[in-house]
């Protein structure tokens, strides 16, 4: 089976305290507006107000003793001559409240409800208080005029409810205008700010010591730093400062990494923001943000702005159904006008960061945009040895682990990818409670990161557990047997990640372009899974569907887009296919005659049928060595390089130490061999013996 492993980029990503984030550098490590601090506050506040005019109340309510009486009770009172006194205190501003004392106690009806007490209180309005005054004065009641004390609280608890609210209102104005504990570019009526992170070098910074494996992307930025640390070295030879570098390169590669390092050495203002955070929902957001972001810089100047995943807001103008001048094609306009527009921005250098340069809009990469492009691929065998040693600096290394080896045996791995099988070698020692972290640890690493976790809880029968051993042995077996193939490094027949086994290759050299015959090679070998099936079971299974689907696509590359087909020679047919809505055409265009198509197909299904036969000739010869490998893989479920070489040689294998404590052969009984196996066996002793080599070709190849 070929395993094409794609990784996810794992940036390194600086986790420190942004002391100075957002816009212009705020001292807040948090710009969150706190609404629960408001909200408890007011209803703190509120609750003592309610609480003391509770108390001032009953504390006005008197005695209990005293009785609330009508206006009646109060009249039929004062016919009797029945009040000896009283007190009349305001109460509202048209109202008054008579607190009269008896001559004697006496039985008065309170609701309803007969209380004997020698005090009452009755409320008088004022238009009745003068004739009151006079029948008080006729009847000898000795009255005094009180004034009330707790008139400012009538006055304040009128007055409260429109605090509440103008406080409340201001407190959200200066929320919206971006006062208060948040930063200037929090405000609700401040989303056209920038939301880039400035990073001092103050904070902790990366140096090109923490990038390793990209040495021609840090001589190229070299430059830059020069720039930066003494312009004027250049600009008296009338050399002026590049605008913008563009980092290209798959994902995990370090292109983040190198942009902080950048800034690190240079020892500059470093502002990062990632393309997605220009566009939002509002309309002119982006372009105001790409101003605000610009005018920062010029503040901080000289600095760098790093604009990470910049295909986000820099594809192609135009794009979509019909096109349109949407946002972020204004966002983009407007990043184009302040990279090169009328105004010099000195000292802001732009450094930006994509996986997919193709989509980019040609007016970013135009010279005096984005002047310089550096590619950063993947690490070669030297760049991998330098990212194990930045990655294991930390790690306490055992003795038998060597860096070279393991630097060898990951091909095609990144720098993310490198640092994940670093932690997981020291998850896999810690779990094991290790002291120090040992090559086993390494290589069980490398296993997992490479093909995938082991799935030990899988449970496979026996009748499929043998397929899957000659299907990984069909690979190997036509891979060790054809000169231009890679060698194998690991087989096994242990579930890891989606497949049920696994063969890896490694190769021997780093590979840049691929001959006819390699390529052709990649499709034996990958179909010899398939012809391994159908010679030993005289089957097929879909565990070859991946296999078919790989050699399917190397053969129309090399007839459609490299040109190694002798019928249709070299020229390309059909235009790569490309995402949708990037300004190009939504339909597929086709360039070629329907009579094209057909000899396309024709000589892709010619190719692949020839490899086929190539593996199945190339089993049918090694038919021994295929049973007694697969059967080894049976009973080990792992083998590598060198087991593998001896089983072909005709060594035998140490034995493996069994759970019930016996040792046994790896070799199986022929009874385990199919009938048809045996006949073909038996062909290949009398092809040895001088008979006939065509009819016995002509037998080999249809058997099974």
């Amino acid at each position: 089976m070929i395993n094409k492993l794609n990784f996810a980029d794992n940036r390194k990503q600086d986790n420190s305290g942004d002391k100075n984030s957002g816009n212009g550098g705020s001292n807040k490590k948090n710009d969150d507006f706190d609404w629960s601090k408001i909200i408890k506050t007011v209803f703190s506040w509120g609750a003592v107000i309610i609480a003391a005019v509770i108390v001032m109340q009953l504390w006005r309510g008197g005695s209990s003793g005293t009785a609330e009486i009508t206006f009646d009770v109060y009249q039929q009172l004062l016919e009797g001559d029945e009040i000896l006194e009283g007190k009349i205190v305001k109460s509202d501003i048209n109202d008054y409240t008579f607190e009269g004392t008896l001559v004697k106690e006496k039985s008065l009806n309170v609701n309803n409800t007969w209380v004997k007490t020698d005090k009452f209180t009755v409320t008088l309005v004022e238009p009745i208080l003068q004739e009151q005054v006079k029948i008080w004065k006729e009847k000898n009641v000795k009255y005094t005029f009180i004034k009330n004390s707790n008139e400012w609280l009538n006055i304040i608890l009128g007055f409260l409810p429109w605090v509440l609210i103008i406080g409340v209102w201001f407190l959200i104005m200066r929320r919206m205008q971006g006062g208060g504990s948040g930063s200037s570019s929090r405000g609700l009526f401040n989303f056209g700010k920038s939301k880039a992170k400035l990073i001092n070098e103050s904070q902790i910074k990366f140096t090109f010591k923490d990038v390793a494996g990209a040495d021609e992307a840090k001589l190229e930025l070299q430059e830059i730093i020069e720039f930066l640390r003494e312009p004027s070295k250049f600009r008296k030879l009338g050399g002026k400062i590049p605008r913008g570098v563009l980092l290209l390169g798959p994902p995990g590669t370090g292109k983040t990494l190198l942009a902080r390092a950048v800034a690190g050495e240079a020892g500059v203002p470093f502002f990062s923001i990632s393309g997605a955070d220009f566009v939002e929902m509002f309309v002119g957001v982006g372009a105001s943000r790409v101003r605000d972001l610009f005018d920062q810089g010029k503040r901080n100047a000289p600095c760098i702005i790093f604009i990470d995943e910049i295909d986000a807001v820099g594809r192609h103008r135009g794009a979509g159904l019909g096109g349109g001048h949407d946002e972020r094609e204004q966002t983009l306009n407007q990043l184009l006008v302040e990279m090169d527009g009328f105004e010099q921005n000195s000292g802001v250098i732009i450094i930006a960061a994509t996986n997919r340069p193709d989509v980019l809009d040609p007016a970013l990469l135009r010279p005096g945009r984005f002047d310089r492009q550096v590619v950063v691929d993947r690490p070669d065998v030297n760049g991998r040895e330098g990212i194990l040693k930045v990655h294991t600096r930390k790690i306490p290394l055992d003795i038998d682990v060597d860096l070279k080896v393991l630097a060898k045996g990951t091909p095609g791995l990144a720098g993310a990818d490198l640092a994940n099988l670093a932690n997981e070698a020291a998850l896999l020692a810690a779990r094991k409670n290790k002291t120090k972290v040992s090559m086993e640890d390494f290589e069980e690493a490398k296993d997992k990161v490479m093909m995938g976790m082991e799935r030990k809880s899988l449970i496979i029968s026996e009748e499929e557990k043998k397929v899957t051993s000659y299907h990984e042995i069909g690979h190997v077996l036509v891979a060790r047997m054809i000169p231009e193939a890679d060698p194998v490094h690991k087989v096994t027949i242990i579930p890891r990640g989606r497949a049920l086994g696994v063969t890896t290759y490694l190769p021997v050299d780093e590979k840049h372009t691929y001959s006819k015959e390699y390529l052709e090679a990649m499709i034996t070998y990958a179909l010899g899974g398939r012809a391994a099936e159908k010679l030993i079971f005289n089957k097929f299974t879909t565990g070859a569907g991946n296999d078919i689907e790989k050699a399917t696509g190397i053969a129309r590359k090399m007839v459609c887009e490299w040109g190694m087909s002798e019928k249709l020679g070299p020229l390309s047919y059909g235009n790569k296919e490309e995402e949708i809505f990037l300004g190009r055409e939504i339909t597929k265009h086709k360039d070629y005659s329907d009579r094209t198509a057909e000899m396309i197909d024709d000589e892709i299904k010619d190719i692949i049928t020839r490899c086929m036969q190539r593996a199945d000739k190339i089993l049918a010869d090694n038919i021994e060595i295929l049973h007694r490998l697969s059967l080894e893989l049976l009973e080990r479920e792992i083998l590598d390089s060198e087991e593998i070489d001896k089983i072909i040689r005709g060594e035998e294998l140490p034995p493996i130490k069994k759970t019930n404590g016996k040792t046994d052969s790896s070799v199986s009984n022929s009874s385990d061999i199919p009938d048809h196996v045996k006949e073909l066996l038996e062909k290949r002793k009398n092809k040895e013996n001088g008979n006939n080599n065509e009819k016995i070709d002509g037998e080999n190849n249809t058997i099974g």
